[in-house]
């Protein structure tokens, strides 16, 4: 039996559905409807199956021979390779370390913190298709990248050639050694969207093709030697001011030098992080940067600039750092007032106009820390400041304040540094019982005449540094290349680095709150058992970046093992992992790993391929085996139906009806209550993420990985058998890509639960509201209201029976990973059948705002009535504004503000989304306008059907020469979930519970009013 006869034999197995296993119950598969015991006689052949399909798919993957040749070019230049490399000619059939193949394509290079030497190899250009498949990760085929960071001996100057790897969307050489300009080929990767070559030798200027990365998110080329200035567009060459969804410029602690341009920033832009500290930037700073308010972060210390700042710098609302030091500032201190979310303002050694203090010194209650040194202040410093509860320091050396410093009564609990040195202060009031850990005033008047006060002294101690406890541990037993792990005591070699935090949004290095959540958050983030992060010695370093020497110890053993550390250093170099939101934005220089000494390379033995082939032999044997016992097994599989659960309940109590044969699924399995408490650990109130009339719904993880959403009706929501037997029939029949798919149901134990595919981008209202953080751009919306006019085409058209869904509206559209639109809450719809498909009648479960208008005069549904309802959808789009707000019907104000004299808005630039308003090309608007309208007509004969709907906004996004299909939103390294438009802070954990019932509304077939319910 050769290669492709084993492969054609695996692939008619795929389909049988064998491999699942499931304590003592039986396993119920919709698509075969076998039902196999777990007896023992049924789980060794069942074994020798699955371990044969294993074998022939490991088996199938030889290495394409340009791929091949292009590692084994790679292996030619380098030093330190994994062992693996080399062991055999063939690095897919008999995977080499750090590679990944899918038909016989290299899909993965991973090889973070090998201690590679050596340069890039131009022949990596011919690596054309990079799929990364990583178990922690979720990424789809598409998804590309490449991973050599923290090769601190992997350098020479970056190949061209990597300009060729057009699938590439993500590119990591972080913390390695390479020198030389970077290339301008890199402007080709136009799929690229993470970048980052950050703590290299990169000279050079920004290579303006940059600008032609229009999907670039992350951009950090920090702590290089790159010169010149920051490029914008012109007519002859792009720039970095086109970047629209860039979140992320991390140029700091370069030689970058000029001025910075206007034309750089815009209020299109998204950015999140603005980093340009520790270069020569000259000029004054643009006053374009405040039309960007999305920035968290600013900071442009350490550079020549000059001039004042902008006066409209307080637009920026949403910064929490803000640090302008160390430049030639003039003018008057900056006004901050209003910016209400400012943690962290460091203003010093610039040449401001002297001033007294400013009032916002008294309003931002947010501040941890205030630093103005050499700031030109005189008079008195305001009490409040100091009552601020998050307040940690004020540093306000080197001015000229003078009179009696007067901390108040209230005066903050977290304050441990206040610093007033070389000012003119003559007296000090001190509140009884003020315990702060550092009070300076030396060079202060009020220090002649009491020298030997405390705070007129420099010899205070600073608070200890935060350090894992290890007390129990003796650490001076282990050898110096080890350490104590502090989990068990026992030596290990731990993998070590230093994680740079360039704004943390605190100054407290003894916080113990915060340091200990960071060790929690790696530790889960990285999979290790508790106590097995170790963090030392965090300190300021005086680039005002906070520095933290981490070791991570294995869970067990002494070493971890080189995939171990291949996984830990990709999820620290590419943001995956996000530390705790005030620690802000990090990278991660991480130590070579000493891993174990390996004794030679030695290639398969020809005895073991004799074992291996007869193994095979024996497997094959085994299916023949395997096949005939499954036939047999066929007939005493469909009596077990009649008795095994559920579908012997259902026979007792329908005996002698319909309702006594097990339900016809297709694709949908029974679980066990067991089952479903298990996934959702006994239903916890962390898992639960919605709650309505009908019970709540669960998120559950099911053995293997995939996430679903538990639909459990609450006691005295249940069905009927019966009527419970028919919707799962339905349920399981419908199967769209625009719908919620049913995975499988529960009626176990008087439970009935109901298991959906789990949406994780939550609603269409959330994003369209602001709640998911998702920002929707125009195509985006066209291409959301597209996926859903085809799911509810397919319901009325191509369902047997066609189905009336009586509840459209925008929370009940979901939107999945790549933002694609799938329509749920149909299980609780109405039937049509053949003699009442113009209409149904009563049990109508409708929202106010999206219930046609129709049904309160005839009290009858159709199919118009879920047009009617999409038109108000269609709406919402446009305005992000519920059907009704504050008494205004969105439907009755469209209409009102039409202007057919307004080529570009339609007359409906007041009411639009602020979202999309700022769009310079509202792609086919006012004939979608006008078809929503078309939807929204009061007679429903009037109405386009739901088929036309479709054709008509694909003939609308095909005039603008855009794609019908659904098209993936891109990410960053790995999880962060960007598209055009969308935004996700990768320091803030995108994890979210939702407990309104619009935010997961799944279908389901639970009881329901004959009236509408307004929600």
């Amino acid at each position: 039996m050769n290669c492709a006869t084993l492969s054609a034999l695996s692939a008619r197995l795929e389909d049988w559905e064998l491999c699942t296993f499931r304590g003592d119950d039986e396993v119920y598969h919709g698509s075969s409807q076998y039902v196999f015991s777990n007896s023992t006689e049924m789980r060794t052949p069942i074994f020798i199956l699955c371990a044969f399909v294993a074998c022939l798919q490991t088996g199938l993957g030889s290495t394409d021979p340009q791929d091949a040749a292009a590692l084994l070019s790679l292996m030619s230049e380098w030093q330190n390779t994994p062992p693996s490399w080399g062991a055999s000619d063939d690095p897919c059939e008999t995977p080499w370390e750090g590679v990944s193949c899918n038909n016989s394509k290299v899909t993965v290079l991973k090889l973070s913190t090998m201690g590679i030497k050596g340069t890039l190899s131009a022949d990596i250009g011919t690596l054309s298709e990079l799929r990364i498949f990583h178990y922690l990760r979720d990424l789809t085929d598409k998804k590309t990248c490449r991973d050599l960071s923290f090769n601190n001996e992997l350098g020479g100057q970056l190949t061209p050639s990597i300009g060729s790897l057009m699938k590439l969307t993500t590119l990591i050489l972080a913390g390695c050694s390479f020198t030389g300009s970077i290339p301008d080929e890199l402007g080709s990767l136009q799929n690229l969207s993470y970048l980052a070559l950050n703590s290299n030798q990169f000279t050079g200027k920004i290579p303006s093709s940059m600008g032609k990365l229009s999907d670039l998110f992350w951009f950090d080329i920090a702590d290089n030697k790159i010169s010149g200035p920051l490029p914008v567009s012109n007519e002859r060459e792009p720039g970095l001011d086109l970047l629209h969804h860039a979140k992320h410029f991390h140029f700091n602690k370069n030689q970058l030098s000029g001025s910075i341009p206007e034309k750089l920033f815009h209020s299109n832009m998204t950015l999140l992080h603005v980093l340009f500290d520790g270069n020569r930037l000259t000029g004054r700073i643009p006053d374009s940067i405040c039309l960007v308010q999305s920035i968290e972060v600013l900071r442009l210390d350490r550079n020549s600039l000059n001039g004042t700042v902008p006066s409209n710098i307080n637009n920026l609302t949403k910064i929490n750092e803000l640090n302008l030091a160390n430049n030639q500032l003039t003018g008057l201190l900056p006004d901050l007032s209003g910016m209400d979310s400012l943690y962290y303002v460091d203003l010093s050694n610039n040449t401001f106009d002297p001033s007294e203090s400013p009032a916002w010194f008294s309003k931002l209650t947010s501040l941890t820390a205030l630093v103005i040194q050499s700031g030109g202040l005189f008079g008195e410093v305001p009490e409040t400041l100091f009552s601020f509860p998050p307040l940690q320091q004020v540093i306000l050396d080197y001015n000229h304040f003078n009179g009696t410093l007067r901390l108040g009564n209230s005066v903050s609990q977290q304050l441990q540094l206040v610093s007033f040195k070389n000012n003119n202060l003559t007296g000090i009031e001190l509140t009884n019982g003020y315990n702060l850990t550092s009070l300076i005033l030396v060079g202060n008047p009020i220090c002649s005449k009491l020298p030997t006060a405390t705070y007129c002294t420099l010899s205070q101690d600073p608070p200890v540094p935060y350090s894992t406890s290890v007390v129990n541990c003796v650490s001076n037993l282990c050898p110096p290349d080890q350490s104590p792990n502090p989990q068990s005591c026992s030596c290990a070699y731990p993998f070590q680095g230093v994680m740079y935090f360039r704004a943390p949004f605190f100054r407290d290095v003894s916080n113990r709150t915060l340091f200990q959540e960071l060790e929690n958050k790696l530790q889960t983030a990285l999979d290790l058992t508790p106590g097995s992060v170790f963090l030392q010695n965090p300190f300021f370093n005086d680039d005002s970046y906070m520095q933290i020497q981490v070791k991570i110890f294995p869970s067990t053993g002494m070493y971890f093992s080189r995939s171990e550390i291949q996984d830990i250093g990709f999820d620290l170099s590419n943001q995956t992992f996000k530390p705790p939101r005030l620690f802000g934005p990090f990278y991660f220089i991480a130590s070579t790993y000493p891993f174990p000494a390996v004794e030679g390379r030695s290639t398969m033995s020809v005895g073991l391929k004799i074992g291996i082939a007869a193994c095979c032999a024996l497997l094959v044997i085994g299916l023949l085996v395997v096949t005939i016992y499954a036939l047999r097994q066929r007939r005493r599989a469909e009596r077990a139906i009649e008795q095994s659960k559920p579908f012997g309940s259902w026979a007792r109590g329908h005996s002698g009806d319909e309702g006594s044969e097990a339900p016809q699924l297709k694709g949908a399995r029974w679980f066990s209550y067991e089952e479903l408490k298990r996934c959702t650990n006994n239903f916890s109130v962390s898992n639960e993420i919605g709650s309505g009339g009908y019970g709540k719904v669960y998120r559950g993880i099911l053995p293997g990985g995939p996430i679903v959403a538990i639909k459990r009706a609450q006691q005295g929501s249940t069905q009927g058998a019966l009527e419970f037997k028919t919707e799962i029939e339905l349920l399981s029949r419908v199967h769209h890509k625009n719908l919620v798919s049913l995975v499988g149901f529960c009626f176990d134990q008087g439970e009935q639960m109901l298991v959906y595919e789990f949406v994780p981008n939550g609603t269409l209202r959330e994003s369209l509201s602001g709640k998911s953080g998702i920002l929707l751009d125009w195509r985006r919306r066209l291409r959301i209201a597209l996926g859903s006019a085809r799911g509810l085409a397919y319901l009325h058209e191509l369902a047997d029976p066609p189905i009336i869904h009586r509840d459209v509206k925008s929370s009940n559209i979901l939107l999945d990973e790549n933002l694609n639109a799938k329509v749920a809450d149909f299980g609780l719809s109405k039937l049509m059948s053949d003699d009442e498909k113009g209409h149904v009648s009563t049990q109508v479960k409708g929202t106010m705002g999206y219930l046609d208008p129709e049904y309160y005069l005839t009290q009858q549904l159709t199919d118009k009535s879920d047009v009617y309802s999409f038109g108000v959808v269609m709406l919402e789009m446009i305005t992000a504004k519920q059907p009704i707000v504050k008494g205004k019907y969105i439907v009755r104000e469209v209409k009102m503000a039409i202007d057919a004299s307004d080529e570009e808005f339609y007359g409906l630039k007041e009411l639009m989304d602020p979202v999309i308003q700022i769009a310079t090309n509202l792609i086919g608007f006012r004939k979608y306008t006008e078809l929503a309208l078309r939807c929204l007509e009061e007679l429903a004969a009037d109405r386009p059907t739901m088929s036309d709907i479709v054709k008509e906004i694909e003939m609308l996004l095909h005039s603008a020469g855009l794609s019908t299909n659904s098209q993936s939103a891109s990410s960053s390294a790995t999880d962060i979930r960007n598209s055009k438009g969308v935004i996700s802070q990768p320091y803030i954990s995108g994890t979210r519970k939702d407990v309104s019932e619009d935010n997961f509304d799944y279908s389901g077939g639970y009881s329901f009013s004959a009236k509408p319910e307004p929600k």
